[in-house]
């Protein structure tokens, strides 16, 4: 189960007027853990920066000098994301625009990104979960107490690292299904701590009596009365 939380920056919102992508950020996770197995690169997208998008992620043409073009960097890049579910938040936009450089390249090899991978959007998710609400990554950090004071500008690597905390948190906040067990030195799982003691006291069981009972089931003829569905529970 290896998903990748990953994130863009482009120099503009519109790939097909021309804006590239600048920045990749990504993490990964194996079995809701982060692994440390980060991928981050800075791409030279061969056009200026408009200054009013530098002013979000701080990322200027001085700083881009110099630093490989995709062409350069799409075979390392595609062989750590194939395989993996692409966990993004608004991800049209991310896989539009890797989609976009993938096509302008003179022997594209690799196709569409949907070809590798699989996509989750955390947008999507979001908006089902909180329907009505504003669904940013900052207003969900806020609505899910995950700490993002570190991020005074966009960048591709923080955000994807923050994405990976509210995705955890939207889906559970569990990192991994097996709590309490660990691994031995050969790989396998120690489930000695899940094993409960045939010493200790029997549980005691309460049963209802005949009064709770009738009012029970006189709730529950009410309730159908009022739905018009036959309860049974």
């Amino acid at each position: 189960m290896r998903q990748i939380i990953l994130d863009t920056e482009t120099t503009g919102v519109e790939p097909q007027n021309g804006d590239r992508i600048i920045e990749i950020g990504a993490v990964e996770m194996i079995k809701r853990r982060l692994t440390h197995n980060n991928y981050h690169q800075y791409i030279q997208p061969e056009r200026e920066v408009p200054q009013e998008v530098i002013e979000v992620h701080g990322i200027t043409n001085e700083f881009l000098v110099g630093k490989p073009v995709f062409a350069q960097v799409v075979d390392e890049f595609m062989e750590y994301v194939s395989g993996a579910e692409l966990i993004i938040h608004n991800a049209p936009f991310d896989v539009g625009f890797i989609n976009n450089e993938l096509s302008l390249l003179p022997d594209n090899k690799w196709g569409r990104l949907e070809d590798h991978c699989t996509i989750t959007d955390t947008l999507k998710m979001a908006r089902k979960m909180y329907p009505g609400q504003r669904n940013s990554l900052d207003a969900l950090c806020k609505r899910l107490m995950v700490d993002n004071s570190n991020r005074t500008l966009h960048g591709a690597l923080l955000d994807s690292e923050i994405l990976a905390d509210v995705y955890l948190n939207m889906t559970g906040g569990q990192t991994n299904l097996m709590l309490g067990a660990e691994e031995n030195e050969g790989g396998e799982r120690d489930a000695s701590a899940h094993k409960i003691s045939r010493d200790r006291l029997p549980l005691k069981v309460l049963y209802a009596s005949d009064d709770e009972l009738g009012r029970h089931q006189a709730k529950l003829e009410e309730i159908t009365k009022k739905s018009g569905v036959e309860l049974n529970w």
